[in-house]
């Protein structure tokens, strides 16, 4: 009995001191940031390495802000805080547990200052307390400091990190840091020659610029072996610049297809010069924003799913907009192609000018939702997430059209209306609902790609303008009325004027362009693919 209650008494003894030790830490490391603000460059050095012991997590901070200049002393105490200005004062923290220390003026407090060679230190051991960091993120990053930095003094800990590390794309930044620091040292012949072959494996434009900084200050055996890298670089670099600027060319080739293929329905069916078939695209663009203000003051949470919301609103606010200039304008034009072109024209000057009435001239602001922000890469290619969107986009548009065409009783009067007008009409088909429902569908799909172009381009009264002309040739080229040919008159332009650009520069690369388009059009007057029909020959 006796025995037991002595266990339990020291086991309660035991539990009443085990709290010390850790304030006893949390003492020691208080004192060890202290010591930073005192004595010499020797002295905070000193108090570095004995931060950089600990393993905590709070030093690398700590150590950022004094290679910053964002650690401070407070005169009246000797404290060490972070401080950051706020208006004429400074805003205190402390450190050690992020608490508020209150304000202070300039004259209150005095910088820890750090010299070049210290500095250089404090990166060094900043790498080596998150190069081998549990959190993803933070060995990312110390590993593009290692290879921005290259220095020789984090080879050691570099060839632990990467005995340990298991993530690809972190263990190819070590790889490549490594060679970088083994070209700067004093490393043999062999090993510096396998240092330039990993950076040429990695054959981007950063592995080129080390190659090329290196070539001149590497011993002249080293330098063939620098050359070949540089060279095989620059190969590979031209590989990947052309396979970029097809990437490009088809990122235009999904505008272009968007823009004209609602000009191309109204156009086959109607034989309607639509010179406002832009602004159309442009009201698309416009509605976007409209959506956009209401679901930012209404609904904010639903800012990520907008265009949700604009897509079907453009569609059909576009596509009452034709039917109404149709029932009211184009019907008493029929057949009269140069008035139909100067009244259309009228109309888009007309409709441009309402739009600065209502939304001023300038440009709007319409904001991506956060699934179409930024980019990716795959191989030496950089893709953004909006443009490869719209490449969607505008394919399931295309696929969807294909359907209500070939699918639908709307699609087979319509066909039946290109093909022979009087022949449909004899049939029972109603050729003025068509050529209404036609030329709203074609509107619609326009104010679509309005949605679309507002996520890259600026929404200004203006934006049709841009696209009109290209819409044109795109359905002029690839045959009126053919959505198919469309689709490769739009594929051929835009991947074509993108090989053409790097060459003869944007504005001489689309006279080119324009050049054969003229000479092709001579050749074959009806396009790639032309319609068949009876009135359509004639």
């Amino acid at each position: 009995m006796t025995n037991r209650i002595l266990r339990l008494i020291a086991v309660l003894f035991a539990l009443a001191l085990s709290p010390l030790p850790a304030l006893a830490q949390g003492t020691d490391f208080t004192a060890m940031v202290q010591a930073l603000g005192q004595g010499g460059f020797p002295d905070r050095e000193a108090a570095m390495n004995a931060l950089v012991a600990t393993g905590d997590e709070r030093v690398p901070p700590i150590l950022q802000a004094m290679s910053d200049g964002t650690l401070f002393v407070r005169k009246s105490d000797q404290r060490v805080l972070f401080a950051a200005k706020s208006g004429s004062e400074f805003k205190l923290t402390d450190p050690v547990d992020s608490s508020n220390a209150g304000t202070a003026t300039s004259k209150d407090i005095e910088k820890v200052k750090v010299n070049n060679g210290l500095r250089g230190k404090i990166r060094t051991a900043i790498g080596t307390m998150t190069l081998l960091s549990p959190d993803r993120a933070s060995r990312l990053s110390a590993a593009q400091s290692i290879l921005k930095n290259a220095d020789p003094a984090m080879l050691p800990l570099l060839d632990s990190a990467l005995a340990a590390e298991t993530d690809p794309a972190i263990k190819s930044t070590m790889d490549l840091a490594r060679a970088v620091i083994v070209l700067k040292s004093d490393a043999t012949l062999d090993d510096k020659r396998a240092a330039v072959d990993t950076i040429a494996a990695h054959g981007d434009l950063d592995a080129q610029t080390v190659l090329v900084n290196a070539l001149a200050a590497a011993p002249d055996e080293l330098k063939p072996t620098i050359q070949t890298g540089i060279d095989a670089i620059g190969r590979n670099l031209q590989i990947w610049q052309v396979a970029q600027n097809l990437l490009y060319g088809v990122s235009l080739s999904s505008v272009l297809l968007l823009a004209a293929i609602g000009l191309s329905i109204t156009f086959g069916v109607m034989g309607i010069i639509n010179m406002a078939h832009g602004e159309m695209v442009m009201l698309g663009a416009y509605t976007t924003f409209v959506v956009q203000e209401l679901i930012r003051n209404f609904a904010p949470g639903l800012m990520d799913y907008s265009l949700a919301f604009a897509v079907p609103a453009a569609f059909l606010f576009t596509a009452l907009v034709g039917i109404a200039i149709e029932r009211g304008i184009i019907r008493w034009l029929y057949g009269r192609p140069l008035e139909t072109l100067l009244a259309t024209w009228g109309l888009s000057l007309a409709l441009q000018q309402m739009v600065r009435t209502l939304f001023g001239p300038t440009n709007q602001m319409v904001s991506p939702p956060s699934w179409m922000t930024g980019a990716f890469d795959v191989g030496g290619l950089s893709i953004t997430w909006n443009r490869l969107w719209i490449v969607v986009f505008a394919i399931a548009v295309f696929v969807i059209l294909q359907l209500v065409l070939n699918r639908t009783a709307l699609g087979l009067q319509m066909r039946a209306v290109t093909q022979n007008r009087r022949m449909a009409s004899s049939m029972g088909i109603r050729t003025p609902f068509v050529d209404a429902m036609t030329f709203g569908l074609g509107s619609g799909i326009a104010g679509m790609a309005g949605v679309a172009l507002s996520q890259i381009d600026n929404v200004s009264p203006n934006l049709g303008q841009g696209y009109i002309i290209d819409s044109f040739m795109v359905v002029v080229f690839g045959g009126v009325g053919n959505l198919w040919g469309t689709l490769i008159g739009a594929l051929m332009l835009g991947v074509g004027n993108k090989l053409l650009e790097p060459q003869f520069g944007a504005v001489l690369g689309k006279i080119i362009i324009l050049v054969l388009i003229i000479l092709f059009i001579q050749w074959r007057p009806r396009g790639l693919f032309a319609l068949k029909g009876r009135s359509i020959e004639q």
